[in-house]
């Protein structure tokens, strides 16, 4: 299961780019592909247990 917040986007707040690029909608920013391995729950990780961002605003946080 992927993480609701995940997006690809090639542009978001005044940056763009020739391919699409993992955007955190919970953090309103593009991530690194290590954070967007988490999203999609790669490598026996849960972005439910493993993100911080995503518990965050799961707790009704901010990030």
């Amino acid at each position: 299961m992927t993480c609701p917040y995940l997006a690809y986007r090639s542009e978001a707040g005044g940056e763009s780019f020739d391919t699409e690029r993992a955007y955190c909608t919970a953090a309103d920013r593009f991530v690194q592909a290590m954070r967007a391995d988490v999203c999609n729950d790669r490598y026996d990780l849960d972005h439910a247990e493993d993100c911080e961002i995503y518990l965050a605003h799961a707790d009704g946080g901010t990030s």
